[in-house]
């Protein structure tokens, strides 16, 4: 059984139920605008990455502010993606199960289809599977630029493997994927920009030996929301995967840019609207707000310009906030959370409630949208 909106639109602020998942839509509307004039500005190709968002309803506007497609780490997000409209899809992750790829392929029956391999298997797995299917499947080699996670080492291993794509007759080399999670979250920008620069070199002598070999490399995909500015300055990088931009959480908040001050390229969007529902004691109110409805695994979500309040020990249902008294709302009052990694908090709900006007006395219900891919993981 679907679970019931928190909301409505046409309600207030004040209306929707707790806890929720609120968009500032006026700071996503603004995060959207930013990206695509970075990108459009640059000549980038933006393709943002929706294991962010999980919601055809935000790629679409992506795509309708110049994004080429959507990125996703799911056979299943796709898939969601594609019935709801999104007609460019590129599976950022390796893919083992035969059934999986018979999944993707029947895909590329009305969409173009992307994924990724780091395999020579891989290869000849995605291969059969879009024979099965009489489709031709866009494949990526994907390159271990530092993240040490999925990836051939760069270089000839990789030549080989793109060699293998070309020889296909079911697929077709798309490119490199040269992604580099872990330098999202190096918190200064000389520990950023010597990361990218390393995976730069890398990417570069990749693709200079798959030209030497006479392959043409048409995209080098990667980056996100803490490095594409130094991916674009490069020039290796022709496409940007950026996903957190448009909601933005309190842990990229923590990066640093060059002159020391907080990372503020985009504006938090993305919020929990939580309410306090004990005060036993002037220095402690519990909130309806715990695990089940904010990931802390990057950190415990922040009390949005409540300073001297602090977000603390949270169980399944419960958050606690300590601190200032004078700082700590009351039995009753409303309160908005950044969560600490928006990602897989946004996995843990249903719905968005889209906000115009959230800061303001007028704050209202402008729109409901579903969470449509939460859950999404096979």
């Amino acid at each position: 059984m679907p679970s019931i909106p928190p909301a409505q639109p046409g309600q207030s602020f004040a209306e929707i139920d707790t806890p929720a998942l609120v968009i500032d839509l006026d700071a996503f509307e603004r995060n959207l605008v930013a990206m695509a004039a970075f990108a459009e500005a640059h000549g980038i190709r933006l393709r943002p990455h929706a294991k962010t968002h999980k919601s055809p309803d935000i790629a679409l506007r992506q795509i309708a502010h110049g994004a080429v497609g959507q990125c996703c780490q799911k056979v299943s997000e796709a898939e969601i993606l594609v019935a709801g409209g999104v007609g460019d899809v590129l599976v950022t992750n390796e893919i083992a199960s035969p059934a999986k790829l018979d999944r993707l392929a029947q895909l590329a029956r009305t969409a173009k289809i992307g994924l990724c391999v780091d395999h020579p298997d891989g290869v000849r797995d995605a291969a059969e599977a879009a024979a099965r299917h009489d489709v031709v499947l866009d494949v990526m080699v994907e390159i271990d630029v530092g993240g040490r996670r999925c990836g051939v080492a760069p270089g000839e291993g990789a030549v080989r493997i793109a060699e293998a794509i070309a020889r296909s007759n079911t697929l077709r080399f798309a490119g490199l994927q040269a992604y580099h999670g872990a330098a999202q979250h190096m918190r200064s920008i000389d520990e950023r920009r010597e990361a990218i620069e390393r995976a730069g070199l890398a990417a570069r002598n990749t693709v200079e030996r798959l030209s030497q070999a006479g392959l043409d490399c048409p995209i080098v995909s990667g980056a996100g929301t803490g490095t594409f500015e130094l991916e674009t300055q490069s020039g290796i990088w022709n496409e940007l995967q950026c996903g957190s931009y448009i909601f933005m959480d309190a842990d990229y908040a923590r990066n640093r840019q060059a002159d020391g001050s907080p990372f503020r390229s985009f504006e938090h969007a993305l919020f929990i609207v939580a309410q306090v529902m004990s005060k036993p004691v002037p220095d402690r109110a519990i909130i309806d707000a715990g695990h089940k409805t904010a990931s802390v695994d990057s950190g415990m979500p922040i009390p949005f310009q409540r300073e001297g309040a602090i977000y603390t020990k949270p169980s399944d249902e419960h958050g606690v906030l300590t601190g200032d008294p004078i700082a700590l709302p009351h039995r009753g009052d409303r309160l908005l959370l950044v969560p600490g990694h928006c990602d897989p908090t946004v996995n843990l709900h249903d719905w968005y409630v889209g906000v115009r006007g959230l800061h303001g006395p007028d704050a209202h219900v402008e729109l409901v949208w579903p969470v449509a891919a939460r859950g999404a993981v096979t």
